[in-house]
């Protein structure tokens, strides 16, 4: 169970990371709020295993992509 949670962590932080690519791209800011929603699932499935692989990845995701919406106005 542990390591499915800790594959799934990994592969939507992957998953994140390509859509938070396309977010920085100017006019296509509204990826990064889907990339935050699936960031916090990844974050969830990432807290239960020992090695914390994929909760770092999802992590560092959601604090780029919230940073790139700050300083884009989309996070008031």
């Amino acid at each position: 169970m542990k390591t499915l949670c800790q594959i799934l962590s990994v592969l939507i932080g992957l998953v994140c990371a390509v859509l938070m690519l396309f977010g920085i791209i100017p006019l296509l800011g509204w990826t990064l709020w889907a990339t935050l929603g699936l960031c916090v699932l990844g974050i969830i499935f990432g807290a239960f295993p020992e090695r914390k692989i994929g909760l770092t990845i999802n992590v560092a995701v959601a604090v780029v992509a919230i940073l790139r919406l700050f300083l884009g106005g989309g996070v008031v």
